[in-house]
């Protein structure tokens, strides 16, 4: 049976390039959530006029990638100590955001917070920010596998392949 996550901290593209290189994982879908209008559009989104953040919707099978992995490669890939921001990508639409579905979500996601906070990993306090998942919009058709298919766009190859290159460093058991 199938669970779904929902992370944002940034581009989208870049988590839908990471987790969609994990096994267990059966898609990750570009799209925004946490917003206030009715639909989500990228042009409104990206203007920070919405509230919406980007965000990744990743399916996934909980009897071969935990919950509990998602949440650990969501800090690592990111900063999650930044507020509205990720390098170069400023607004409410990069915050690190976790949307839960479940009650056990929302507990596991301020378990690793809080346990992240007192571990002195980061030098900076946790930022990321967890809330309910309302709506989830999926992002226009040209946003959805950017990386794969645009693979020597600048923004592809300056930002997200060092990204991609360092989570399969770090996390080649589980892809």
């Amino acid at each position: 049976m199938s669970d779904i996550a929902v992370f944002g901290g940034g581009c989208f593209w870049c988590y839908e390039a990471i987790f969609s290189r994990l096994r267990g994982v059966e898609s990750a879908v570009s799209g925004y959530a946490g917003g206030v209008a009715e639909k989500a559009k990228y042009d409104y989104v990206s203007m920070g006029k919405t509230g919406h953040a980007e965000v990744v919707q990743i399916t996934f099978d909980p009897s071969i990638i935990s919950y509990h992995q998602l949440l650990d490669i969501f800090f690592h890939v990111h900063d999650p100590t930044q507020m509205n921001q990720q390098g170069a990508d400023v607004g409410t639409q990069y915050r690190s955001v976790i949307f839960y579905t479940t009650l056990a979500q929302k507990e596991a996601a301020e378990t690793m917070i809080a346990e992240l906070n007192t571990s002195g990993e980061f030098r900076e306090p946790i930022a990321t920010v967890v809330e309910p998942l309302d709506q989830f919009y999926t992002a226009e058709s040209y946003h959805q596998q950017y990386f794969d298919l645009n693979p020597d766009a600048p923004y592809c190859s300056v930002v997200i392949q060092p990204k991609v290159a360092k989570f399969l460093e770090r996390y080649k058991d589980l892809t």
